[in-house]
């Protein structure tokens, strides 16, 4: 059997990541990771938080993730409520105040393309149907729930070719590092960045699995020779996480 990718692109006013290294003043990843794209795609074919991570794991469902808008980030200020003395009043008592100023970091104006294959053909189908009719059983957001995102279907394309690693191609997905993999660093006018990110996630929402990727900070295409590229026939060349 032919194997088969949707391609739909995600995008919002901001988006928040939250790496997990950082309390006091969250910072984001540069792309959403892995564990968040499959939370989107659950929520727009109606999986629930229980279920999702026993049916995306990586032996079941293929994600490639592509850079559209450069990538911006800002940082807002935030009033969050101050729970730092065990309790919450809303005025200020004494020296309690009743909130507290976080600064939270942002990418603003995101916008990615996901390629996405998935062994069961019912799970396929249904986010196709969706994403074809612009609906969703849940809302997807990008990494926060106030962060509510929009999405369109842009095509569906086949495997027409796996790369052997022996020639340089022009990647058009972020890239993991752990592959084997050659850079060609001559070309000019690139900027490439590398950021470790969560890839799988078990019940409970620990994560089981880490990966170092390759992106390109303005979405442009990544020329190297790595074994694990696939061609599809509408001519993009991928690389799954």
């Amino acid at each position: 059997m032919s194997e088969k990718f949707l391609i739909f692109d995600i995008w919002g006013d901001y988006a928040h990541f939250k790496k997990y290294y950082t309390t006091s003043s969250p910072l984001t990843f540069s792309i959403p990771p892995r564990t968040a794209i499959i939370g989107l795609i659950s929520a727009v074919i109606g999986k629930g938080k229980k279920e999702y991570l026993q049916i995306m794991t990586k032996d079941k469902a293929k994600i490639a993730i592509r850079v559209i808008n450069p990538i911006k980030k800002v940082r807002i200020t935030q009033n969050l409520i101050n729970t730092k003395d065990g309790y919450w009043i809303p005025v200020k008592k004494g020296t309690h105040e009743p909130r507290t100023q976080i600064r939270f970091e942002y990418l603003k104006d995101p916008r990615f393309r996901i390629y996405f294959n998935h062994s069961d053909m019912s799970i396929f189908n249904s986010l196709r149907v969706n994403l074809k009719n612009h609906k969703s059983v849940y809302t997807p957001c990008l990494g926060l729930s106030e962060l509510i995102a929009d999405f369109n279907f842009n095509s569906e394309s086949t495997v027409s070719k796996r790369l052997n690693g022996k020639e340089f191609v022009d990647i058009h997905t972020v890239i993991p590092l752990d592959k084997k993999i050659k850079l060609n660093l001559l070309q000019h006018g690139k900027k490439y960045f590398k950021e470790r990110i969560p890839v799988e996630m078990r019940p409970g929402r620990i994560v089981t699995e880490y990966r170092e990727i390759l992106y390109e900070i303005e979405g442009k295409t990544i020329r190297a020779k790595i074994e694990a590229a696939l061609k599809l026939d509408n001519g993009d060349i991928i690389v799954p996480l």
